[in-house]
């Protein structure tokens, strides 16, 4: 299973970013996607959570900027940030909560896509 994140760049403060992450190979289904975010310098972070029944969960700061979203038939998860802030910038990274099939049962395993950068100017 992988997953493969896009959308980051810079921006100026006030401006807008799309990032977008699609899950591929062999799984049974998505439980969960997400977005988490590492500062320099600073812990990796909860930004946004949604589940395959569409409930989503924001860290305080994004709570009406961003927005998170799912295509469940493309196995997309989108995040649209909006108003963005120099606070904001980071290495975002994709995450998802995958059921898959391993040796004669399945298991829910936690992957994690490649970082991508979102730098927000002041």
């Amino acid at each position: 299973v992988q997953l493969q994140a896009s959308g980051g760049g810079l921006v100026q403060a006030g401006g807008s970013l799309r990032l977008s992450c699609v899950a591929s190979g062999s799984f049974i289904n998505i439980n969960s996607m997400g977005w988490y975010r590492q500062a320099p310098g600073q812990q990796r972070e909860l930004v946004a959570t949604i589940t395959s029944g569409g409930s989503t969960n924001y860290e305080d700061s994004v709570k009406g900027r961003f927005t998170i979203s799912r295509d469940g038939a493309e196995n997309t998860v989108n995040m649209q940030m909006n108003s963005l802030e120099p606070e904001d910038t980071a290495v975002y990274y994709c995450n998802a909560l995958i059921r898959v099939r391993s040796s004669s049962s399945y298991v829910n395993r936690n992957y994690w896509g490649r970082g991508t950068l979102v730098t927000v100017s002041s």
